[in-house]
């Protein structure tokens, strides 16, 4: 795919930058290694990776298609908490990625639930997503369930639309609330500055979390939040924008991770669906993990001394 782009008078920039800035999913790493390649032409001739621009340039980007990738099974280990003809529902690890993607070929849930499930699995979602609903990040922990046909998918994908999907985290933010329950409703879209991050914007798409207090502690507090929408980073991006970033939390908080926790403190422990046969409510649980649990044990002592 050939781009071209006209650099603005007075811009005065690194050209990789520029790039990052003015194509959607490129880095400027990314940038770089096509400039390598001879992908990146500078009015005309290949720029260098050094190159700065003065404004008024013309850059012509080439970007060779993806090669076609496909999810293959892999014996991984699942914690599998319901499961029947039509779902599965599992309880991600902390460090485990939904589905395969750029820098993550192998070692997914995706990868664990083909080998797990067979040829069992929707394919709604696409050769790398197959029975893919919803998803949680790669550094949250807790519920994620599964479509196993098509008619199951599309139930469940219905169920997130209407909001009849309910799903429930336990999280601790920083600071202490004033307020022992609320509601965050603001938008959320792509970050203006940073496009790897989510942010409430205005036109954004709607999102509402509800949240509750479960306990105070000296600068943070344990949180039960439930999900009215389902976007990126949705709980994580409203506890920042309200100025409660959760704990170890190193995107939209303190760049400094938590020395006591892997990832930012939030987990899954709720799902609540209509199962797509059956028409009945099903409600699965699933406790914390240890790490959250000896770090709440931690705040409990701390607080009685």
């Amino acid at each position: 795919m050939e781009q071209t782009l006209a650099v603005p008078e007075g811009t005065v920039q690194r050209l990789d930058a520029f790039l990052a800035g003015q194509v959607e999913g490129l880095t400027r790493s990314a940038a770089q290694r096509l400039m390598e390649e001879g992908r990146v032409l500078l009015n005309g001739a290949p720029a260098r990776k050094s190159c700065r621009l003065q404004g008024g340039e013309t850059v012509v980007l080439s970007i060779p298609e993806p090669e076609p990738v496909e999810a293959l099974p892999q014996d991984i280990p699942l914690d599998v908490v319901y499961e029947d003809a039509d779902v599965i529902v599992v309880n991600k690890p902390v460090g485990m990625v939904v589905h395969p993607a750029p820098g993550h070929p192998d070692g997914t849930l995706v990868n664990a639930l083909l080998h797990h499930c067979g040829s069992s699995l929707s394919g709604v979602g696409g050769a790398l997503r197959p029975g893919i609903v919803h998803r949680i990040d790669r550094d949250t922990s807790g519920l994620i369930i599964a479509a196993k046909n098509d008619a199951a998918h599309l139930s469940l994908s219905g169920q997130l639309q209407d909001h009849s999907l309910h799903r429930i985290y336990e999280a601790v933010a920083v600071g202490r609330f004033r307020e022992d329950a609320g509601t965050v409703d603001a938008p959320i879209g792509r970050c203006p500055s940073d496009r790897k991050k989510m942010a409430v914007v205005p036109g954004g798409r709607p999102a509402v979390t509800h949240w509750q207090v479960l306990g105070r502690y000296p600068g943070l507090t344990h949180l039960r939040c439930r999900l009215e929408t389902g976007r990126t980073h949705q709980i994580r991006v409203h506890m920042a924008y309200i100025g409660h970033p959760l704990y170890g939390d190193t995107v939209y908080g303190s760049r400094k991770a938590a020395p006591d926790m892997t990832g930012q403190c939030l987990h899954a422990v709720s799902l609540t669906f209509r199962h797509p046969r059956t028409g009945e409510t099903v409600t699965v649980t699933c406790p914390l993990p240890e790490e959250f649990r000896r770090f709440l044990e931690k705040l409990r002592r701390l607080e009685g001394e």
